[in-house]
């Protein structure tokens, strides 16, 4: 790959990077408002971006919507806050907040309601995308059935033979060999526990899925887990059975929580040191990932979006001061103490979150630089 496509490859990205972005800011930044109206909180900004306003309403209610310059987030600020990030206004005066639409004059309940709607959000619309799609264009139905077994594998060790079906994994329902391919990808290393038919014999098994390292396609690598077993070429790969809405709806929540569940197990990992820091990804890797996504088509894309979208519903939950999760500490201490922690505590509280965050957010950087100039020397 010449010079010229490494400058250009960021542009071919940043369409679908930006379009991703705005969705899943939207969405989070809309449970906000809609709880925020529910509580009785006077809305004063809806921005999708930051800095200098582009473009902008207001409605009947007084909220101005503004779409600004940098689109990479966004807000809403309510009533009596002095920033983006809901800090109280400082030495605010006792009537103003009384005001019945202030924010910072509600019950703790529910300013943590509306703290907590923007992640909530984010669920939802994950699980909304993947009903969406299990819907229109429903689920692998090709069977978890083996027809060969590679030597010296996981799946060889374990006694697994051709012919066998896979039913469950680590008492996770197995329906298709997708599925199977999805519960062990990022199990590599781990010990589990399978569950077999073997012409009407039940049997349950304990294997220990080999790791393969494989390139990311971004100049890094990443570690999968692999059985070492191939279906059968006929065993209707590409038929799928579209799932009604009820169905689909629980087949999206079930899809949701699995993506928490790995993004859990992951960071265990990491604070074990069982994987890699140069495995996170900053804005460049999420671009390319929404390009490539783009790329396979418009189901691809989506269930992108719902991908990103769980992870920053999981991010704004960490502890961390100017996040959600900050912000509902700070109400569960204010809950124990009988008032709220002090202004210029919360403002250290924010310093420290916003060093953090801003530390994250140049390590990602940093590693997608890395790969770059990586795949810039190897090639």
């Amino acid at each position: 790959m010449d010079f010229l496509n490494y400058i250009q490859m960021p542009f071919g990205y940043l369409l679908p990077f930006l379009v991703a972005l705005t969705i899943i800011v939207f969405i989070h930044e809309l449970g906000h408002f809609l709880v925020a109206r529910w509580c009785g909180i006077t809305v004063e900004v809806f921005s999708i971006g930051f800095g200098r306003e582009i473009y902008g309403w207001n409605d009947r209610h007084g909220t101005r919507w503004k779409i600004c310059w940098l689109p990479l987030g966004g807000y809403v600020k309510f009533e009596g806050d002095a920033n983006p990030t809901s800090l109280p206004q400082a030495a605010p005066e006792a009537s103003t907040i009384r005001s019945s639409g202030n924010f910072h004059g509600k019950p703790v309940w529910r300013r943590a309601a509306v703290v907590a709607a923007g992640p909530i959000a984010n669920f939802l619309l994950a699980v909304a995308i993947f009903a969406s799609v299990f819907m229109l264009v429903g689920i692998p139905m090709n069977e978890a059935r083996v027809e060969k077994v590679l030597p010296g594998t996981a799946a060889e060790k374990a006694g697994i033979q051709p012919g066998d079906l896979f039913t469950a994994v680590d008492g996770q329902k197995i329906a298709s060999f997708s599925e199977l391919q999805q519960a062990i990808w990022t199990r590599g290393g781990e010990q589990l526990t399978v569950v077999i038919d073997r012409q009407g014999t039940v049997l349950t098994l304990q294997l220990v899925p080999d790791i393969k390292i494989e390139s990311d396609g971004f100049g890094g690598t990443i570690k999968i887990g692999l059985l070492g077993v191939q279906r059968a070429a006929d065993s209707g790969a590409s038929s799928a059975q579209r799932l009604s809405p009820l169905a689909a709806i629980s087949r999206g929540v079930e899809e949701t929580g699995r993506i928490i569940s790995i993004t859990f197990k992951y960071l265990g990992k990491l604070i074990t040191g069982d994987e890699s820091s140069k495995q996170i990804g900053g804005a460049i890797s999420i671009a390319k990932g929404a390009g490539d996504a783009a790329s396979s088509g418009i189901m691809r894309f989506a269930t992108y979006v719902a991908f990103l979208s769980v992870s920053v519903g999981l991010i704004n939950l960490f502890p961390i001061p100017m996040l959600d999760g900050g912000h509902l500490v700070y109400y569960a201490i204010e809950t124990v103490l009988g008032k709220p922690l002090g202004q210029q505590a919360q403002e250290w509280g924010f310093r420290v979150g916003l060093s953090l965050v801003a530390m994250l957010m140049a390590f990602g950087f940093w590693n997608d630089l890395t790969r770059l100039f990586a795949m810039m020397v190897g090639s």
